[in-house]
């Protein structure tokens, strides 16, 4: 049996046990993410040999502990000069719009020296340029864990979440970035047009959940409609480097479990501003099923 799907199983064991914890709204959402899971992944709650006995918290307060003793070692001398020569490979490879390359480069920079918030900032950059924007977002704190006054990551944590259609905390960013480095234009601009689009997102009424009368109740009873929403969540690779951070605590031991708990609904906000075609779709379908169910609505001669 495959390890992805003792993985599934964890992450909707604990989908599971929040269950309790969380408002009727958040239930909703949690409940189409644990069965877009169990059909991508084509597994059952019920099955006892998927469960690995540890359980996802335990899991993360180890990750936890983990990150703590690797914040104890600095870096040798040798281990910063290697890393800076990564940082300015990376950089020459991001002109040369070799984004890969790039976020490689960074990447074994910040194995070397985890504690300069730039080589973060940076695979924030190639990240957003290959479109991973959860990925973005990631390095972004991670920099500001680091440095709480680097206004470049609060920039781009901006750029990130814009692009994810997370518009009101786009505009936060902005105007933290903004805060600290006052006057630049480009931070300016980004928040004038972030101001118009968190306007027009408000005017399409674009909720979350519920999605202005969006019936989740019927897509849950309707396989063939959670199975369309595996497929967009997985095809999404923002989603899958959400799922992807889940798993691994990424940078923040906190990060994953937030991640997690806002899958479900990010799912259905993506697919609002990204596919609201298929959204439309989806409604109609019900609609359509709701009418064939109902007497009343049926066609007349």
């Amino acid at each position: 049996m495959s390890d992805s799907k003792k993985i599934a199983y964890s992450i909707i064991k604990f989908l599971k046990e929040e269950l309790t914890t969380l408002s009727p709204e958040a239930c909703e959402s949690i409940e189409v993410a644990i069965q877009c899971l169990e059909s991508a992944y084509q597994i059952q709650y019920d099955d006892p040999t998927l469960d690995t006995g540890t359980p996802l918290a335990k899991i993360f307060a180890s990750q936890g502990s983990n990150a703590t003793a690797n914040e104890v070692r600095q870096p040798t001398a040798a281990e910063k000069e290697q890393a800076e020569s990564l940082k300015t490979e990376g950089n020459n490879l991001m002109k040369a719009e070799n984004f890969q390359e790039a976020l490689s480069c960074y990447t074994k920079a910040i194995q070397l020296d985890p504690h300069n918030p730039v080589y973060y900032c940076n695979r924030a950059a190639a990240h957003s340029r290959l479109n991973n924007h959860q990925a973005t977002i990631e390095d972004c704190k991670a920099a500001l864990k680091i440095e709480p006054t680097y206004s470049k990551a609060y920039g781009r944590l901006g750029l990130a979440y814009s692009s994810l259609g997370m518009f009101k905390e786009a505009k936060a960013s902005y105007e933290k970035a903004l805060e600290l480095e006052p006057g630049n234009q480009t931070y300016v601009n980004n928040l004038e047009l972030n101001e118009e689009n968190l306007k027009k997102s408000m005017n399409r009424g674009n909720r979350v959940p519920d999605l202005e009368g969006f019936n989740m109740g019927a897509l849950l009873e309707n396989p063939s409609l959670i199975h369309s929403l595996a497929s967009q969540f997985l095809s999404d690779p923002n989603l899958e480097n959400m799922l992807s951070s889940v798993v691994s605590g990424s940078n923040n031991e906190n990060g994953g479990i937030e991640n997690l708990m806002r899958a479900g609904q990010r799912l259905m906000q993506q697919m609002q501003t990204s596919h609201p075609e298929l959204i439309d779709q989806i409604r109609q379908q019900i609609n359509n099923a709701g009418a064939n169910t109902d007497p009343s609505k049926a066609k007349k001669d």
